[in-house]
C-alpha cells in the first residue's frame, strides 16, 4: 500500500475543512450586537445617524439578488448597526424606482407610530425613535413588474439610546 498517496490525499481534503470550520468559528464569535449585555456601548460618533434636529434616513433597496437597507451615515454598508437617539425622526425610503418595502422591527413598539413601516420609493414613511433598546430588524424590497425574484429580504439592527 502506498501510504504517502494516502497521507497526501487526506491533506487535501482536510484543508477545506479547516477552512470552512474556521469561518464558522468566526461568525459564531461576531454575533449580533443586541445579544451583547450592553448593545448601547456600540454606540459611536461614527454609528450613530441623524439627531434632535436632523431625521435619520435609510434607504431600502431591492438589489440583484437581495435587498439592502442602509443608514445615511458616511460608509454605511447595508445591513450595518446604526445607532439614534431617543426621539430622533427615522425616515425609511427607496431611491429606487418602483420599489416597495416593509420593514418589520418586532413586537415591542420601537417607533412611533407603532407597527409594520409599509413604504416606498413613492411614499417615504417618517417615524420617531421611541423606546430605548437594541432591535434586530428584517426589511423586505419589492421591485414591481419583475417577473423572478419580484421581492428580498435583508436584516440589520438598530439602537435606539437614551442619552
Amino acid at each position: 500500500m502506498n501510504y504517502g498517496y494516502f497521507a497526501r490525499r487526506c491533506v487535501v481534503l482536510a484543508i477545506p475543512i479547516v477552512v470552512v470550520a474556521s469561518a464558522m468559528a468566526q461568525s459564531k464569535s461576531s454575533g449580533y450586537a443586541c445579544k451583547e449585555a450592553h448593545p448601547e456601548k456600540l454606540c459611536t460618533a461614527s454609528n450613530t445617524c441623524g439627531s434632535a434636529s436632523e431625521p435619520c434616513t435609510v434607504d431600502v433597496k431591492r438589489t440583484a439578488n437581495s435587498a439592502s437597507s442602509t443608514p445615511s451615515i458616511p460608509g454605511a454598508k447595508s445591513g450595518s448597526l446604526f445607532c439614534v437617539k431617543l426621539g430622533t425622526q427615522v425616515i425609511w425610503k427607496s431611491s429606487e424606482k418602483n420599489t416597495g418595502f416593509v420593514i418589520d422591527v418586532g413586537p415591542i413598539a420601537a417607533f412611533d407610530p407603532e407597527g409594520a413601516i409599509i413604504g416606498g420609493s413613492a411614499k417615504d414613511v417618517t417615524v420617531v425613535a421611541k423606546t430605548p433598546g437594541c432591535y434586530r430588524y428584517s426589511a423586505g424590497a419589492c421591485k414591481s413588474g419583475a417577473i423572478y425574484g419580484m421581492c428580498q429580504t435583508t436584516y440589520g439592527e438598530l439602537i435606539i439610546t437614551s442619552h
